[in-house]
């Protein structure tokens, strides 16, 4: 399997989606799909858009997360300058993936919320367990109906299922490390 189409099925596993789904989304045959995912066929920077709006990332996703260099890291170890980054324009929040892949039990996530940055209004919910660490900064959560104020230090969990929110209340970064299992990002 190439990195690429690893990364890809990974990714779309992740979202809980099925080839068929991907395949019809992008308007390609579950066999095309499918071999991209097993790197039997090249995939067009058009179809890897494609795919890359279907499953909510940037493009730039698939061009990240290990050095090609050192091959016997990948699915083990992800250097600082190879993490794959999530910006949200125009929300004030980055995360970037600290997993080396997304077959795993749990995922890691380095979040970074910009002072007053949210994230929405309405509350969402993931069919995942979620818990973190904030190590810097204020990151106020609201859990159901209840609200909380982190500091550095203070660890959370969030429950399957359970709705939330979450913005930075003070005037410098919060950081805060997520990790999520089962891996639904």
């Amino acid at each position: 399997m190439s990195p690429l189409g690893e990364q890809i099925r990974d990714l779309r596993l992740a979202r809980g989606m099925s080839v068929a789904a991907l395949a019809k989304a992008i308007g390609k045959s579950i066999g095309y799909v499918s071999q991209i995912e097993r790197g039997r066929s090249e995939v067009s920077i058009s179809t890897l858009k494609a795919i890359s709006d279907e499953l909510g990332v940037q493009i730039s996703w698939f061009f990240q997360g290990y050095d090609p260099r050192v091959p016997s890291e990948h699915g083990y170890i992800v250097r600082r300058e190879h993490r794959r980054r999530l910006d949200f324009p125009g929300t004030g929040i980055e995360e970037e993936l600290l997993s080396p892949t997304l077959t795993g039990e749990a995922e890691l996530i380095l979040s970074t919320f910009a002072p007053g940055a949210r994230s929405g209004d309405e509350p969402v919910s993931r069919m995942a367990e979620q818990s973190g660490y904030v190590i810097e900064g204020q990151l106020e959560l609201r859990i159901g109906s209840r609200r909380f104020t982190l500091r550095p230090g203070d660890a959370f969990r969030i429950g399957r299922g359970e709705p939330y929110t979450a913005r930075n209340p003070g005037p410098v970064n919060s950081v805060s490390l997520w990790v999520i299992a089962p891996p639904r990002y």
